[in-house]
């Protein structure tokens, strides 16, 4: 957390990063020349690409992007697959994603973008690899998606979405002086921001919970019957924690205790509050409920205003002209 303030300001914690940042830019330049000009080979899959990532280390809302544009595809008439490296998880073998899948194993972001849309999906390190993976065995799909992967460069792409929170690009340094993955601005088709007040033009995507939580069978708990409840735990092992636990008081729901995890925890060896109503993340939920099977997920909802979905149409009919079904 304190990295992440430095990252805000150029401060004297930043300032001191600051060298360390230059061989780390000289080291993505050389890349990126290295794929412009063919030293590195990149390679294009069968069917169109669709890249949703970021250049700003630690979570933006983009797996509620990927959802949102995977399911605005398919309602589009595209059968969609999606690729994912599978941040987090403890495997490096390349595998499909099954609703039943360990997320362990394959990711908890990729197991819940499965669950949300059900799209074939594959994880593997090679993006490429991924893709080819899930062609061989989904013979129909007519288009690809990849969780992350903006600088994945060895895998072509057709359109590329670059997510934004309310951060925007922190103080303008690469890592380790300051969140930047690459220099920014950068060459992109889409670019939208999920957090409150977008920091720089785009489209305007806010993230909100929805008005209820589940249970492990799929039961709803409105969350108007939780406001104002004793007795319960809030716990969110992602990114940006703090960001849910103030959406749970916005919507009147105030824990009396939060527990911040790490981005990807898996709780092995997690000991739950007792005697508490346990509220979590849905990207959470799979694991967690291995150790406290009665946890409370809250889902996510983004709600891209309608020009995201019109751009992202008129990108991939301009380059494929795909009607919908």
């Amino acid at each position: 957390m304190g990295l992440q303030r430095a990252w805000t300001r150029r401060g004297p914690l930043a300032c001191l990063l600051w060298p360390l940042s230059l061989p780390f830019g000289l080291l993505a330049a050389l890349r990126r020349a290295a794929y412009a000009c063919g030293w590195l080979r990149s390679q294009r899959v069968a069917v169109p690409v669709v890249v949703v990532g970021n250049v700003v280390a630690g979570g933006a809302g983009k797996t509620p992007v990927v959802i949102a544009v995977v399911r605005h595809l398919q309602s589009r008439g595209w059968r969609v697959g999606v690729v994912s490296r599978g941040h987090g998880r403890r495997t490096d073998d390349g595998r499909p994603v099954i609703a039943t899948s360990d997320p362990r194993d394959v990711g908890d972001e990729p197991l819940l973008i499965h669950q949300a849309t059900g799209a074939p999906m594959q994880v593997d390190r090679d993006r490429v690899a991924a893709a080819r993976t899930l062609l061989a065995r989904e013979p129909g799909l007519q288009l690809i998606v990849s969780d992350d992967g903006l600088q994945h460069l060895a895998l072509q792409r057709d359109v590329e979405i670059c997510v934004f929170d309310d951060r925007g690009i922190g103080n303008g340094w690469l890592l380790p002086a300051g969140p930047l993955r690459e220099p920014w601005p950068r060459r992109c088709d889409i670019v939208v921001h999920t957090g409150r007040q977008p920091a720089f033009a785009g489209f305007h995507a806010p993230r909100r919970l929805d008005d209820h939580a589940v249970d492990r069978e799929g039961r709803r708990v409105p969350l108007a019957d939780l406001a104002g409840r004793d007795g319960i735990v809030a716990v969110a092992g992602i990114a940006q924690p703090q960001r849910f636990f103030e959406m749970l008081a916005e919507r009147g729901v105030r824990p009396h205790a939060c527990i911040a995890l790490p981005d990807h925890h898996d709780f092995d060896g997690w000991q739950p509050p007792t005697h508490t109503i346990l509220l979590c993340t849905e990207k959470d939920a799979a694991k967690l409920r291995r150790v406290a099977p009665d946890a409370l997920a809250v889902p996510l909802l983004l709600a891209p205003e309608p020009g995201f979905f019109s751009a992202l149409d008129a990108q991939l009919s301009s380059r494929h002209g795909h009607q919908a079904a």
